[in-house]
This record gives C-alpha cells, sequence and structure tokens, in this order.
C-alpha cells in the first residue's frame, strides 16, 4: 500500500536539511517569545523599568542583550517585540489568504465575465505602490492600533495569491472529480470550496511563508517612519529603527531585534524553499 500523498510530504520535508533547522529554530522562537518575558520576570527583568545608573548599558550577566537609552532590558524587549512582530506577520497572511483564496477561487471558477471583472481590478490594484498605499492610509485616516495595522498590511497583499489561487482552480475545475461532484448535485459553492480549493494548499502554503516575512518587514518600514506599531506596544520593527539611530555609540541596541529579525526571516524563507520542494508533485514517485 502506497503512503499518502501528505506522507510522502512530511517525509520530503524532513530529509529536506535547510527545511528542518528552520522549522526548528521557528518553534524555538515562537516559544521563547510566548514564554521568555514571563520567565525572566521570575529574574527581575522586565522591558518597561527604567535604570537611570544603567542607559544604554553594554552586554553584561545581568543584561545579556545590554539597556537602550532608557535603561530597559534589551532581552524582555526584544523577546515581546517577537510577539508583535510575529503577529502581524500571522496575522496580516491570515487576512490575506482569507481575501485572496476567495477572490482567485470565485474568479477561476466562475469564469466568464465574472473573472474578466475581477481580475482586471487585480490588475488596477497592482498598480499602486505597496507601501505608499498603507502610508497613506494609515496618514489618512490616522490608524495605530495593531489591529488596523495587521488589516492595512494584509488587505494589500493578497494579490498574488489571488492569481495563485485563479491558476490553480482554472487547471482544477475541468478534472474528472469535479465533473463527478457536479453530476452527483453539488452546488458551485460546494465544489469550489469542498472539491477545488482544498487541491490548491501546496501553493497557497508555500506563498504564505513568503508573506509572512514581506508583512514584518513592511511593519519595520512603517515604524522607521513614525507609523508602526504604536507606543506603549513595541516590536522587532520599532526596535530596529531605535536602534539605528544609536549604532555608532550603543551597536548592541540595533544587534540583538536585528539579528533576531534577520534569523526569523531567513529561517522561514528556507522553510518556503522546503515546503515547495515537499509539496512539489513532480518529486512524488
Amino acid at each position: 500500500m502506497s503512503d499518502a500523498p501528505s506522507v510522502r510530504a512530511w517525509r520530503r520535508l524532513r530529509a529536506h536539511r535547510g527545511a528542518t533547522v528552520a522549522l526548528g529554530f521557528l518553534s524555538v522562537v515562537v516559544v521563547a517569545c510566548a514564554l521568555g518575558p514571563t520567565v525572566c520576570g521570575w529574574f527581575g527583568l522586565d522591558g518597561t523599568t527604567l535604570d537611570l545608573d544603567l542607559l544604554a548599558s553594554s552586554p553584561s550577566w545581568a543584561h545579556p542583550l545590554g539597556t537602550d537609552s532608557l535603561g530597559r532590558d534589551l532581552l524582555v524587549r526584544v523577546l515581546e517585540g517577537g510577539q508583535v512582530a510575529l503577529l502581524v506577520g500571522l496575522a496580516a497572511t491570515a487576512v490575506a489568504l482569507v481575501i485572496g483564496v476567495t477572490w482567485g477561487g470565485v474568479a477561476g471558477y466562475a469564469g466568464g465575465a465574472v473573472d474578466a471583472v475581477l481580475m482586471r481590478t487585480v490588475d488596477v490594484l497592482y498598480g499602486f505602490p505597496t507601501v505608499v498605499f498603507v502610508v497613506v492610509v494609515r496618514a489618512v485616516f490616522e490608524l495605530r492600533g495593531t489591529s488596523s495595522l495587521v488589516l492595512v498590511i494584509g488587505g494589500i497583499s493578497w494579490l498574488t495569491m489571488a492569481r495563485i489561487v485563479r491558476g490553480q482552480v482554472l487547471a482544477l475545475r475541468g478534472r474528472e472529480f469535479v465533473e463527478a461532484a457536479r453530476a452527483l448535485g453539488a452546488g458551485p459553492g460546494r465544489v469550489l470550496w469542498r472539491h477545488v480549493l482544498p487541491n490548491t494548499v501546496g501553493p497557497v502554503v508555500v506563498y504564505a511563508t513568503t508573506l509572512v516575512p514581506q508583512a514584518m518587514l513592511v511593519e519595520t518600514f512603517l515604524s522607521f517612519i513614525g507609523l508602526g506599531v504604536a507606543a506603549p506596544a513595541t516590536s522587532w520593527g520599532t526596535l530596529v529603527t531605535e536602534g539605528s539611530t544609536q549604532v555608532a555609540v550603543s551597536p548592541w541596541v540595533l544587534a540583538g531585534p536585528g539579528l533576531a529579525m534577520g534569523m526569523t526571516i531567513a529561517a522561514l524563507n528556507f522553510l518556503g524553499d522546503g515546503l515547495r520542494d515537499a509539496l512539489d508533485p513532480r518529486g512524488q514517485r
């Protein structure tokens, strides 16, 4: 008996050394960011207490990553910033997936005038510079909350996803299993959501791993121009922005969040490469 496709895909993913290491690293990052601030609190460390005797102090046993210009512990702030950065990346990706999969699925399955209107809309939206659009929306509507940041970033990140899903649906809608579902009386909605879209999961998952770092980088840019996460919340983008202004005199203020964000983005890219190879039907034997 041959293994199920999901079992073969998991086996190929485990055989991809880069993806395996990346998955392990990302697991550590998620656990550290989720539990780290609490654990640090047990040792008397927090990211809000101002210590005027330790302004921009270099790394030490008491403060492994040093302190910032206000004397706050950088290790805790990096861990807390990771919570927000990962939340923004994952939540914005989820928003983009919902919009993109729905838009592309309906366009590809309906075809005709519906497909033409929906995809011409995508083409028009492609003409707007993504970052400029986010900046304008955040500035004009004075949106400062994390939830609004997620919605804005996710709301402009779905265009490529819609094209990917549409292409997959166009290739699948004439397949035998789809015709069989129609013959058994399944309506268009049921055929699309129960039979067609589940078969697009491979490309969708692979592209989603690229959307997470994209969202994190957009948030970093917005923080750099003052439109990112609002205080008192912090993120890796906020910390990198703060550190970039002090890099000449206190390089450790930038090193901690910069390395954390850079390594996380690199790990997501390695994981995406592994998922692409694992889910590629041509890799099946």
